[in-house]
């Protein structure tokens, strides 16, 4: 049977062992996922078993196939991961999506690349480090009295922050790493941010994902809930010119997060095209298509 690797690490991979480490408070969304592929992935004919992308290389040693699936510590260890999914490439296992555009994906300035390909984006000003005066400068360049400030290799608004002009930050605060600076959208709390997930190039299904009361972040991990999409025609071309935009050919999976800008227009927050959750909830027929699709890459891979 085909051995497909669902990579993963400590913090989301189910406990295991005498003394497992604690799970990630979204982990519950890795075991979603794996719920919803494994059966479809069986009935292909492929076998799909979870692994830490840590693993010693001999635990990867017959597989035909790696997914980037829950590895969601590999922004705070972006080239230890690099080099590992170039090793499974020297070892002839296919992985998806591939290291090129894994490069391309980790630093959000590829932001900037689509911007310059006629793609919307949410207004940025980009930075090696940030403090209180460049967030100030944001705040007058923008016409806003309210920010936020993200890490460019990051995700799940880990470390990122939010700052209105009646409470900016220390004067000695500093973000301490590369990162960028943008208005705060009040869009994302009243409508929300809208997520299309395309897989192989062709659209799968949207989601609604709304903050919780008091908050802005989307995400589970801060209470954000997440609701079926369907787009209008407008909306999912704006998300197909995404797609039209990336410069390489399609990927296998790939997320769009988008929200609306005072014009109406939706513009990128980002191209998710590494280790996306795919909302398997919102999209009850994913592991069909992802199947289905694993297998044509393998078809043509041999």
């Amino acid at each position: 049977m085909t051995r497909i690797a669902f990579l993963a690490c400590a913090e989301t991979l189910p406990p295991s062992g005498p003394n497992p480490g604690p799970r990630r408070g979204d982990a519950f969304e890795h075991d979603l996922e794996i719920a919803a592929l494994r059966p479809a992935f069986e009935a292909a004919g492929m076998d799909l078993f979870e692994l830490d992308w840590r693993a010693p290389i001999d635990d990867f040693g017959g597989i035909d196939l790696a997914l980037l699936g829950t590895a969601w510590d590999y922004q705070d260890h972006p080239e230890a991961f690099l080099t590992r999914l170039d090793e499974l490439t020297r070892n002839g296992i296919a992985v998806c999506n591939p290291p090129e555009i894994v490069r391309w994906n980790k630093d959000k300035g590829y932001l900037r690349e689509l911007a310059e390909r006629g793609v919307p984006i949410i207004p940025t000003r980009w930075h090696n480090d940030a403090g209180r005066d460049q967030i100030a400068a944001a705040m007058d360049e923008f016409a806003t009295d309210r920010v936020v400030v993200k890490r460019r290799v990051g995700a799940g608004a880990l470390g990122q922050h939010s700052f209105a002009r009646n409470s900016l930050p220390a004067p000695e605060w500093r973000m301490g790493r590369a990162c960028l600076i943008q208005p705060f959208l009040a869009s994302v709390v009243e409508e929300g941010e809208y997520t299309f997930v395309f897989i192989d190039g062709q659209f799968s299904h949207g989601v609604l994902k709304r903050a919780a009361a008091g908050d802005y972040r989307i995400q589970s991990l801060y209470g954000g809930v997440e609701s079926v999409y369907t787009p209008s025609e407008a909306d999912l071309a704006n998300a197909e010119a995404v797609i039209a935009a990336l410069p390489f050919a399609e990927p296998l999976y790939a997320r769009i997060d988008m929200a609306r800008l005072p014009s109406g227009e939706l513009a990128v927050m980002e191209a998710e095209l590494i280790e996306p959750y795919l909302y398997p909830e919102q999209g009850p027929d994913l592991g069909q298509r992802l199947a289905k699709a694993v297998r044509a890459r393998l078809a043509r891979k041999s």
